[in-house]
């Protein structure tokens, strides 16, 4: 069995003014991104330096939108989908057809594209479903467990558990992450042989089973009116175009959360979904005994063939 990666100690220089990382010119290393924690641009650089070889395979060669918030957390972000101008150079554009028009999206290619989202104050990485050489054909579905007011912690995690299960009668092996907000994510490593259209019809009817055998419990409906009390299974996240937070990407909230696989055996009370933040994360990573998603990179899953004969019929 392959030992765990290590995440790597790499100190930036603290001198004052401009430095450089990998190659990439930081400006205002000191800018405090996360005033809650006082993290700054420099510690979000360290951070993913240190955890480029755990987050890089799940962001490399992705179409991405992503969440910037230049001036920090607390002030005025925006989502951003494409290129526009003074695009760093190792962020790398892709052209991709949109409401039958070319866009110019951006993809990262090494850590030195990591590290120029750090430097355009990226606190939100949020990739496509598909690669930039086949971004028609999907190579994993996630659902997102979206707990609505008055949903327990402990329910999610059963809802977490009954999905796997249900994926598990369909022939499909599945993992979980903490997506560093309020829920969890269920996620299904496939092979890119799927259409946009057959993801989201399957990962629906996924969303619609749970909420027919347990209404009182899930909706599949985005209405908040449905919210109370239940669980939104989001199955919205695999339509073209949609995307979701990456594995190992911090969010933009008070704490400085990260979105972070684990092993299913994790799924207790004690694990909650800000639990790792930039500051636990590496250690975590340096402690444990193996990968919680070790065979996620190696399954090439398709979408059950009953399924398929159904929609075709």
């Amino acid at each position: 069995m392959r030992s765990p990666r290590k995440t790597r100690e790499r100190p930036l220089a603290r001198a004052q003014g401009p430095e450089e990382v990998a190659g990439v010119r930081l400006t205002h290393p000191e800018r405090v991104l996360y005033p809650e924690q006082g993290l700054t641009k420099r510690d979000l650089v360290e951070f993913y330096t240190r955890i480029s070889e755990w987050i890089l395979p799940h962001v490399i060669e992705r179409p991405l939108s992503l969440l910037r918030c230049p001036e920090g957390r607390g002030k005025a972000c925006f989502f951003q989908k494409h290129a526009g101008t003074g695009v760093p150079e190792h962020l790398k554009p892709v052209m991709i057809v949109e409401e039958k028009a070319r866009r110019e999206y951006l993809f990262l290619e090494d850590e030195r594209g990591l590290i120029s989202l750090a430097q355009m104050g990226v606190l939100e990485i949020h990739p496509w479903g598909s690669r930039v050489s086949r971004p028609e054909q999907p190579d994993r579905l996630t659902l997102d467990l979206d707990p609505g007011p008055g949903v327990a912690w402990p329910r999610v995690l059963e809802t977490a558990r009954r999905i796997r299960a249900l994926l598990d009668r369909l022939g499909l092996a599945s993992f979980a992450k903490t997506t560093g907000g309020k829920g969890l994510h269920v996620v299904v490593p496939l092979a890119p042989r799927q259409t946009w259209t057959l993801l989201k019809e399957f990962s629906r009817a996924i969303a619609l089973e749970m909420a027919r055998r347990f209404p009182r419990e899930y909706t599949a409906t985005l209405s908040k009116t449905d919210r109370d009390g239940k669980i939104f299974i989001d199955y919205l996240r695999n339509s073209r175009g949609a995307t979701a937070i990456a594995a190992y990407s911090t969010r933009a909230r008070v704490g400085a959360p990260v979105s972070t696989p684990v092993a299913w055996s994790e799924l207790g009370n004690g694990l909650r979904s800000d639990r790792y933040t930039i500051r636990n994360l590496p250690k975590r990573l340096d402690t444990l005994r193996k990968d919680p998603w070790e065979s996620f990179f190696k399954l090439r899953q398709d979408i059950p063939k009953a399924f398929v004969e159904k929609l075709d019929s």
